[in-house]
C-alpha cells in the first residue's frame, strides 16, 4: 500500500475547523450546566451542613450515562471548597473514585489502597489482610478533626464485582472514628440499584436520593449549540447537524455525553476528510464509530464473569450457526468455561440477570419464544458487528485463558 504520511500530516499542519476541541471532550468542566438547576440545588441543600462542621446524610445520584450527575457534584463540592471556612477548627476533605476503573475498583482492598493514597498514606498494592488496610485506612483518617465525603462514581460496579458488603463496611466506619466522620455519596446508572442490596446493607446507608433525568431533544440542541459556537470556528457546522446530533443523543437515553462525542467526532471525521465543513453525512459516520468503540469499551470494562458468560453466547452461536440457542444452552457452556478458568460459578438465575443486562446494552437480542406446554424460553441473537466480533473475542482471551 502506498504511504500517504506527508499528505496526511501536511493537511493538520492547515488551519483546522476547530477552536477548542477540549470543550467537546469528556474532561472538560463547564461553568454553567443547563437544566440540571434543581438537581444541583438539592445536591447543595443536603451536603451544605458540613460547612458547620456536621456529617450530612449518605447521598445517592441516579440516572442514565450523560444525564450530568458527575458533574454536578463535581461543581457543588468545588463550591462547598471556596465557601468552606480555613478557619474552622476542622479540615473538609472532598475525594472522588470512579469504581470502573480496572485494577483500582476491582476488590475491596485495592479500593481502600487507592483511597489511602489520595488521603496521603502509604500502603502497598497486595499482601495485606484487608482488615489490616481497614486498620491503616482509620489511623490516617481519624489523626485529626476533619469531614471526608467520598464520592464513588459508578459505585453499582463495586458491588457487581465485590459484594455489598463494602459499602456496609464503609458506612459502619463512623462508629469506629473519634475525630473524623464520613459522608458516602455514590452515583449509579442503574436507578433500582439500591432496591437490589441486602435489607441490612440499606438499612446502613441512611441514604437521600435524587434522580436525573435524561436530557430531552430540545435541552440537547441547546447544550450543543452553545459549546459548538465556542469549539469550532465560524462557519463550520452545517445547518441540520446540531439537530441530528441532539436527535441521536435522544434517542439514546438523553446522553449529553453521548451528544458531544458525536460532535467531536464528527468534526474529526470532517478535517480528516479535508472538508471544510462538518456535513450531516459526518454525523452518521461518527455514529456508526462511536457504536463499535462502545461497544468495544464495554467488554473491555465487565468484570471476568459478564466476560464469561458473553463468551459462551458467542462460542455457541459460532458453532450453531443454522440453530438457535436458549439461556440453558448458554448456561452449560458457562459452566465449563468457570471449571476450565478456575473461577467461581454463579446461579442460573444470575447468570440469567447477566444475558438480560447484555440485552439492555445492546450487544445481544433476547426474544421470549412459546415452547407450548414446555413453557416459555428466551432465545438469543448477537447484536455485535461482524467487523468488531474479532476484537471483542481478543479482548476476552487476553482477560483470561478462554480457549
Amino acid at each position: 500500500m502506498k504511504l500517504d504520511i506527508d499528505k496526511i500530516f501536511n493537511s493538520f499542519n492547515k488551519e483546522g475547523i476547530f477552536r477548542d476541541k477540549s470543550l467537546l471532550q469528556i474532561n472538560y468542566k463547564p461553568n454553567e450546566i443547563p437544566h440540571r438547576g434543581e438537581q444541583i440545588n438539592q445536591i447543595a441543600s443536603i451536603l451544605a451542613p458540613v460547612l458547620r462542621g456536621e456529617r450530612p446524610s449518605n447521598l445517592f445520584l441516579y440516572g442514565k450515562t450523560g444525564t450530568g450527575k458527575t458533574l454536578s457534584i463535581q461543581f457543588v463540592s468545588g463550591e462547598l471548597i471556596k465557601r468552606f471556612n480555613k478557619g474552622n477548627n476542622f479540615k473538609l476533605r472532598i475525594e472522588y473514585l470512579n469504581c470502573k476503573l480496572k485494577k483500582v475498583a476491582d476488590t475491596e482492598y485495592r479500593i481502600l489502597a487507592e483511597l489511602i493514597k489520595k488521603l496521603g498514606g502509604e500502603v502497598s498494592d497486595t499482601g495485606l489482610p484487608t482488615q489490616s488496610v481497614y486498620g491503616k485506612f482509620i489511623d490516617l483518617i481519624d489523626k485529626e478533626k476533619q469531614l471526608i465525603i467520598l464520592v464513588l462514581d459508578e459505585i453499582d460496579q463495586t458491588v457487581k464485582k465485590i459484594s455489598s458488603d463494602f459499602l456496609y463496611n464503609l458506612t459502619r466506619l463512623n462508629s469506629e472514628l473519634s475525630k473524623t466522620q464520613i459522608c458516602l455519596v455514590g452515583i449509579s446508572n442503574n436507578l433500582t440499584f439500591l432496591d437490589e442490596l441486602d435489607p441490612r446493607v440499606r438499612s446502613s446507608l441512611g441514604e437521600e436520593e435524587i434522580i436525573f433525568p435524561p436530557y430531552n431533544a430540545v435541552q440537547l440542541q441547546e447544550i450543543l449549540t452553545k459549546r459548538s459556537l465556542m469549539a469550532f470556528k465560524g462557519g463550520v457546522v452545517e445547518e441540520g447537524v446540531i439537530a441530528k446530533c441532539a436527535a441521536f443523543a435522544a434517542r439514546e437515553h438523553g446522553d449529553a455525553r453521548r451528544a458531544l462525542d458525536l460532535l467531536r467526532v464528527a468534526g474529526e471525521l470532517a478535517e480528516r476528510n479535508d472538508s471544510k465543513k462538518i456535513l450531516l453525512k459526518h454525523i452518521d459516520e461518527a455514529n456508526d464509530k462511536i457504536e463499535k468503540d462502545k461497544i468495544l469499551d464495554i467488554v473491555q470494562s465487565e468484570p471476568k464473569q459478564f466476560q464469561l458468560v458473553l463468551y459462551s453466547i458467542i462460542k455457541l452461536i459460532e458453532k450453531n450457526r443454522e440453530n438457535s440457542i436458549f439461556t440453558g444452552d448458554v448456561y452449560n457452556h458457562y459452566q465449563d468455561l468457570c471449571s476450565k478458568n478456575n473461577c467461581e460459578v454463579l446461579t442460573q438465575r444470575r447468570v440469567g440477570d447477566i444475558i438480560q443486562e447484555f440485552d439492555m446494552l445492546g450487544i445481544i437480542n433476547v426474544r421470549v419464544i412459546s415452547k407450548g406446554r414446555g413453557g416459555r424460553m428466551r432465545e438469543i441473537k448477537l447484536a455485535i458487528a461482524n467487523n468488531i466480533l474479532g476484537k471483542v473475542k481478543k479482548i476476552i482471551e487476553d482477560s483470561m485463558d478462554y480457549r
